[in-house]
């Protein structure tokens, strides 16, 4: 089903779990395949920060593509249809949404004003009508939605059936659940930030890796002046995972969120941070100090954090590092 709209371009498969299992790619892909041991071999110590029988493993990928734009897919994702039928290509969505400007500091209510047919309406100011650049496109999913395990329990025959066409930016100082199912980003202006952090084996949570990675992705984004999409494109989500094993992964979560989002709320982050990096390494201070007390996992989490960071810049010797912190308005 992707093969029309993959074969293009450049696959990198993290493959999770048992590294002597081999993977079977179809003929005629552009891919690299990174297991366990590559991982290790790579990374050496540092290797540490990269999650173990995880979703959250897939973040390595993104550490060793040179890509500009990243998609990052999960593996029982389909291609979906639009209401007359016809197939979605979802990166070619994705990839038009990263493309253009967001809107972070002032919500235009015709949605995305850059779309053919819409505009910015009446009141908008136009000082802000230039928008900023859009740093992280997040998509969505017909079929199975993207519940957590109470949620699942509760309706476990609900499927979401309704497709909305439209493309909106999350206003500056909102956060929002990130999914990693179906989500494009431009590397050079927030590839840093991107770590789905320490989940799954040998961690007392999981299921969490992308809702970790949004939170900080966004925080980073409103100081950096950067803007967040959400909405179109839609892929078609296969199966829903089990809800008990789901509850065991997530209770530590579920539960902790209640902690964090206030955390994140009321994270500043001082204007000498100019870069993704010194932004990161910031933000896991900040979650030493004030996380640290809640669980110990959060003074492993915040080590973590830094590692991937110099891992990151180990890897990516030049790598983007001149955004420039525009705290007060649109990024130029």
């Amino acid at each position: 089903m992707w093969r029309p709209f993959f074969q293009p371009y450049h696959l990198i498969i993290v493959q999770d779990g048992d590294p002597s299992k081999t993977i079977k790619v179809p003929e005629g892909f552009d891919y690299e395949l990174y297991n366990r041991n590559d991982i290790n071999r790579i990374l050496g110590p540092k290797a540490s920060c990269i999650s173990f029988k995880d979703s959250a493993c897939r973040c390595f990928g993104y550490m060793v593509s040179k890509k500009k734009y990243i998609y990052t897919i999960d593996d029982d994702c389909f291609v979906a249809k639009d209401p007359s039928g016809k197939d979605i290509n979802a990166l070619e969505q994705h990839i038009k949404n990263l493309l253009c400007p967001s809107t972070p500091f002032f919500f235009n209510t015709l949605y995305d004003p850059y779309r053919d047919g819409a505009d910015f309406v009446r009141g908008y100011p136009f000082s802000l009508r230039e928008g900023v650049p859009t740093a992280v496109s997040h998509g969505l999913w017909l079929n199975i939605p993207d519940y957590d395990a109470p949620t699942q329990l509760v309706k476990p025959l609900e499927r979401n059936t309704r497709y909305v066409d439209a493309v909106m930016s999350i206003p500056k100082g909102t956060l929002f659940p990130m999914c990693g199912m179906n989500l494009a980003f431009n590397r050079d202006l927030i590839g840093p930030a991107m770590y789905f952090g320490l989940m799954g084996d040998g961690q007392p949570i999981g299921r969490y890796d992308d809702m970790w990675a949004g939170w900080c992705t966004k925080v980073i984004c409103d100081h950096l002046g950067l803007g967040v999409k959400t909405g179109l494109p839609y892929i078609y989500h296969s199966k829903a995972s089990n809800p008990f094993v789901n509850l065991k992964k997530e209770y530590k979560g579920i539960y902790w969120q209640e902690e964090l989002i206030p955390f994140f709320q009321s994270v500043s982050l001082p204007k000498e941070c100019t870069t993704v990096q010194k932004c990161y390494i910031e933000l896991s201070k900040q979650v030493k100090a004030k996380l640290g007390k809640v669980d110990e996992y959060f003074n492993k989490l915040a080590d973590a954090m830094v590692t991937w960071i110099e891992a990151w810049d180990e890897l990516n010797p030049s790598g983007e590092k001149s955004v420039a912190a525009l705290p007060n308005g649109p990024a130029k």
